[in-house]
């Protein structure tokens, strides 16, 4: 059973799950840094205070958060089609994957971006400093240890939900699991997968967690 295919697929599953993880992270960022920072400049007392725009931003994060992964995996097919041009393996898995974390992110993001003392942020608005310096210069540099905690949370959510994906044929760890482990009965492969996934949340929890005591000022 545990020849030498078997563990080459193993080594496979581990380099797919963590490509789809790495880039699905990326491209959640691309999505949900921006609108963290939007919910927290419109907010009531913010930078820019803006009660519609805030308002609009809310809702729409609240409706995306509450899609399952799994729903919004089969229902967006058509769409991951026309953008990667197959909607089976880890590139296919990485456009739900992105586009579910992407409100959690967002989440994430300004609750990080809140922890920041708003003493800093008026004493940056009475020298004059433009919305655009607040966030670049202030928020964002003052909340990077949290920023960097949220990575990690993020990061090993994604990894979850990738492995969800494997019911679609995503692809890494989480199809290995299924298709032999649940499918075709080999529960030894099933525990494999689940330790190298214990593993890999580990070293991603590490690396993230790191970076974030190394940019702690206060330290």
């Amino acid at each position: 059973m545990w020849d030498e295919a078997m563990l080459r697929m193993m080594l496979n599953g581990i380099g797919e799950t963590l490509y789809m993880v790495a880039v699905s992270t990326f491209f959640a960022y691309v999505i949900g840094l921006p609108l963290g920072i939007m919910l927290v400049v419109f907010a009531p007392g913010g930078a820019r205070p803006h009660p519609r725009a805030y308002k609009i931003l809310d809702v729409a994060v609240n409706l995306a958060r509450s899609i399952p992964f799994i729903i919004l995996l089969i229902a967006i097919l058509p769409f991951t089609r026309a953008i990667v041009g197959t909607t089976i393996g880890s590139t296919a898995a990485i456009v739900p994957l992105a586009l579910s974390a992407a409100p959690f992110i967002a989440r994430l993001v300004e609750s990080s971006l809140k922890e920041v003392d708003p003493g800093v942020v008026e004493a940056a608005q009475s020298m004059g400093a433009t919305t655009f310096q607040i966030i670049r210069k202030v928020l964002l540099p003052e909340a990077k240890p949290s920023l960097l905690v949220g990575g990690a949370i993020a990061a090993t959510t994604i990894l979850g939900y990738s492995a969800m994906a494997g019911f679609c044929g995503g692809g890494g760890l989480g199809d290995i699991a299924i298709r032999f482990g649940y499918y075709r009965y080999q529960y030894d492969v099933m525990l494999v997968t689940l330790v190298l996934n214990v593993v890999v949340v580990q070293i991603l929890q590490g690396i993230f967690m790191k970076a974030s005591r190394k940019s702690d000022k206060r330290k």
